[in-house]
């Protein structure tokens, strides 16, 4: 199975095609960015593609960060995806940027709870706990980094993701440091791929994952009066 992944949620602009039979990356490529990411995707899709040596129609699946994350970025990625599955007539598998960034860690070693925190500005984060084999011990969640401290430090733990510092400064004194802190400022493009030939399309829909409302809100004083 091959799959075309695509992240824009988080602060990088990443696709990668994976050989799922093989758990090869064929071609990938991820550039760091705070904006831009509508006009970056689709010439980095085309280099990838061309890299690899592939059509569209050699794909079998597409996978996309859905969230939680920047809402503008995430509705890039996910556009493009659906607009991709919709035009080869393949199934499309959303993929939260938590689990993402846990997976690697997870694959490692699942018998050690790991923290994916995501900073979400104004001392808030995004928030995932996963334990042994990756099923869920807190689900997603926004909330202030002093609570998630007070909610992950139940005993040994990973921290990763761009959250995990401020969860990691935030630790209640008298209890068991985190294991390890690792700052990532967004998804391994290739676990994204990973996740995406594993999940359920049905299941794991190409839809915006949403913890918070949108900080820009519609204005409601001084309203045109419409007719």
């Amino acid at each position: 199975m091959l799959v075309l992944a695509i992240d824009t949620a988080l602060a990088a602009c990443s696709v990668a095609v994976l050989d799922a039979d093989t758990d090869t990356v064929v071609a990938g490529d991820s550039v760091l960015m705070e904006r831009g990411h509508a006009e970056a995707l689709i010439p980095m899709v085309e280099r990838v593609m061309a890299s690899a040596g592939l059509d569209f129609e050699h794909i079998d699946r597409f996978a996309v960060t859905v969230g939680p994350g920047s809402f503008t970025g995430l509705r890039v990625g996910i556009s493009a995806a659906r607009g991709f599955g919709l035009a080869c007539d393949r199934p499309v598998a959303g993929i939260t940027t938590l689990a993402a960034l846990a997976a690697p860690f997870l694959a490692t070693d699942d018998t050690l709870p790991v923290v994916a925190a995501i900073d979400a500005r104004h001392g808030n984060v995004f928030l995932q706990m996963f334990g042994a084999s990756g099923r869920t011990l807190i689900a997603p969640r926004a909330t202030t980094v002093r609570d998630a401290a007070r909610a992950v430090a139940i005993g040994p733990a990973r921290l990763v993701g761009s959250g995990a510092a401020l969860i990691a400064d935030a630790w209640p004194p008298g209890e068991q440091p985190p294991v390890s802190v690792d700052f990532a400022a967004a998804p391994d493009i290739a676990w994204v791929a990973r996740l995406g030939a594993v999940a359920d399309p049905a299941v794991a829909e190409p839809r915006p994952f949403y913890l918070r409302p949108p900080d820009a809100k519609p204005q409601d004083k001084a309203r045109i009066a419409r007719r």
